[in-house]
């Protein structure tokens, strides 16, 4: 194995003696993003299926937009690579990564790729709630779910880690065994545009919860289930959170009401005009 690849079971095994970068550009498999310079399909492997996300670099376009904005670049599979580390270490549900591979010293042109372990038998958060408002779940299973989605972003957050895409379409449930109060396993996907450091940010912390808040605006949630969402966030009793952290709820109504308008500019279909009689 080259010191620029870390293969696990079976890529270990089924690389041995090749070029894993060689290796990981000749699988093809269902296609789910293409965009220039990264690709991302699901194989199937030794009798079990992958998702392969592949970089060839973002260029330097991408670079000196991000610089000018004053955002970091993500370069390639090397960030998701380590988000994924550190939240396994955090006990924030994760998918397994099978295999990471960079080369390349021009920042530019880097070629990387990562390959995970899908998560399967799952549903998103964002179906699974999608029809609360008109058929609401048990009350004891929807207050799990949220007290199990605050301790997931609290260990992330304290873990020093922000998502960037902190919406429910990222939260995966497991279905085997049928989802149940006592028993709830969730996990966290899409990290590739996650930041790690030693303290995550407030500004970057409060993007997360905007972002969560505006993703469950249209799912049925009470003012009481998003308080026992803060409550569980930040572990202390609601009716404290009412006063210590109003400014935040302030601040997160505002923001994910800015983050509704700008998904309904960009995606809402065009006004019907209807034809008038002739």
């Amino acid at each position: 194995m080259k010191p620029d690849a870390i293969l696990r079971p079976p890529f270990e095994r089924l690389w041995a003696g090749q070029d894993p970068f060689a290796a990981v550009d000749a699988l093809h498999g269902k296609v789910f993003r293409e965009l220039e310079g990264r690709r991302t399909f699901r194989v199937e492997i030794a009798g079990r299926a992958y998702f392969v996300k592949i970089h060839h670099g973002v260029g330097w376009g991408e670079i000196l937009k991000n610089l000018a904005c004053l955002r970091l670049p993500v370069l390639g599979a090397a960030n998701e690579w380590r988000a994924i580390a550190r939240l396994d270490t955090l006990g924030v549900g994760v998918p397994s990564a099978a295999a990471f591979g960079q080369r390349g010293a021009n920042p530019a042109r880097l070629h990387s790729f990562l390959v995970t372990e899908e998560l399967a038998p799952t549903v998103s958060l964002e179906d699974f709630c999608r029809d609360w408002p008109i058929a609401p779940p048990p009350p004891a299973l929807k207050r799990a779910l949220i007290a199990r989605v605050a301790d997931m972003a609290r260990r992330m957050h304290e873990g020093g880690v922000n998502h960037r895409d902190f919406y429910l379409c990222h939260f995966l449930l497991h279905t085997h065994p049928a989802p149940a109060p006592g028993d709830l396993r969730l996990s966290i996907i899409d990290l590739h545009r996650a930041q790690i450091r030693a303290r995550t940010p407030r500004r970057w912390r409060d993007k997360d919860l905007a972002g969560l808040y505006f993703s469950a605006l249209d799912i049925g949630l009470t003012r009481r289930d998003r308080l026992r969402f803060l409550a569980a966030y930040f572990d202390r009793p609601w009716r404290e959170i009412l006063s210590t952290e109003a400014a935040l709820i302030a601040h997160l109504e505002r923001e994910a009401a800015r983050l509704r308008q700008r998904y309904l500019r960009k995606y809402a279909p065009p006004p019907r005009h209807e034809k008038e009689p002739s």
